[in-house]
């Protein structure tokens, strides 16, 4: 009797260990990928942690935007590219008015609200018209709008909106310069109330603003609204039943989405101390995406866990694979080639993956509803 109970308990053991490597096999197939290049690397551990803490600075903020539209069920918000332009826009306007430091920043995020609820109405309203097809179809908004973007930038700043400074304009006098210099905002929110721990420099005021954002979205999650987006996110047709406006509710989703993309963009762009004017923005969803699925999060479910372990295993990865690409190739460049691709392999393994589940489960519920059928004619 005894050896039976075991035999249960060890099979039972067995498929909860399978099925946790299932669930969680994109962040251990990092785990191992980090695990293998760091010492290939030849970096320091001071300087892997410096790294990883600025990246963290950088890019978490912009990450944790995309979990309110995950929550409403709209998937992976690529048009979370719609609030960085906005940002960027923000700090172009900024950099004219030459307002420099906290003071810069916080303008620019107020300057981004209007732009990126603006965006995000526009990208909300046509994914209400798309509903099952948000991701592709956020995706391709993301690229329409990036020929406005780039409309604006390059033709209309200068002859229709005014733009004083001849030093960020183009030489013709209309346009804006490939490259806008942010180096007197360079790092304002990182410098000030930093932490210098042996060679590690920890950003505390960013770090903070990261912590208030997530104690936010904790709170959201408990108000009527962010309880209607779940319900949403479960099933529209019951969420529209129990008399939740769907359509709007997955509309604010989209906009607070956008409006904190422009903010996340702000942050992430006085750590870098300039602005790549066309291009700044062109990867910054493909990236971010890319971290969250790292982390172990999936189409339909993310935590704020999830952010956090997939800018440590994702940004590790960045780090570490050009040295070690280098050391066993003897060329660098592979370890860039062998990064983008992942980024890319990583999305398309997690949106397979989510399809493969979907079918599965609708498989087992023609499945059920089937046997329910039949055993309700033997009845009859």
């Amino acid at each position: 009797m005894s050896f039976g109970t075991d035999e249960r308990l060890h099979k039972s053991l067995g498929s909860k260990l399978l099925n946790l490597i299932k669930e969680n096999s994109v962040p251990i197939m990092f785990i191992i990928i980090c695990a293998i290049s760091i010492p290939l690397s030849g970096f320091s551990i001071s300087y892997l942690i410096n790294e990883i803490i600025t990246r963290m600075g950088r890019n978490i903020f912009l990450i944790l935007s995309l979990l309110i539209p995950i929550m409403a069920g709209m998937g992976l918000n690529f048009g979370m590219t719609l609030g960085a332009m906005a940002g960027q826009i923000a700090l172009i306007f900024v950099s004219d008015w030459q307002i420099w430091g906290i003071p810069g920043i916080v303008l620019a995020m107020i300057v981004s609200i209007p732009i990126s609820i603006l965006l995000g109405l526009l990208c909300g309203k046509i994914l209400n018209n798309a509903k099952g097809r948000e991701m592709i179809t956020s995706y391709i908004i993301s690229f329409f709008t990036n020929g406005l973007y780039q409309l604006v930038v390059l033709y209309m700043m200068g002859p229709i909106i005014p733009i004083a400074h001849s030093s960020i304009k183009l030489p013709r006098g209309y346009g804006i310069r490939n490259t806008v210099s942010l180096l007197n905002m360079r790092q304002s929110l990182d410098n000030l109330l930093a932490v210098k721990i042996g060679t590690v420099k920890i950003p505390v005021l960013t770090f903070l603003i990261i912590g208030l954002l997530c104690l936010f979205i904790i709170w959201f999650r408990k108000t009527k609204l962010g309880q209607d987006m779940r319900a949403v996110g479960q099933d529209m047709n019951v969420a529209r039943d129990a008399g939740i406006k769907v359509e709007r509710t997955r509309l604010i989703s989209i906009v607070m989405s956008t409006v904190l993309a422009s903010f996340g963009m702000i942050i992430y762009l006085q750590n870098m101390g300039n602005i790549a004017t066309y291009s700044s923005h062109s990867q910054i969803g493909m990236f971010c995406i890319a971290a969250l699925l790292v982390g172990g999060a999936s189409v339909d479910k993310a935590t704020i866990g999830n952010v956090f372990l997939g800018v440590i295993l994702f940004h590790t990865m960045f780090i570490v694979a050009p040295s070690a690409g280098a050391a066993i190739t003897g060329d660098s460049m592979i370890g860039e080639y062998f990064r983008v691709f992942v980024s890319y392999g990583v999305i398309t393994i997690a949106l397979i993956m989510y399809e493969t589940k979907k079918r599965k489960m609708k498989s087992r519920e023609g499945k059920l509803l089937e046997l329910a059928q039949r055993e309700e004619e033997k009845a009859n």
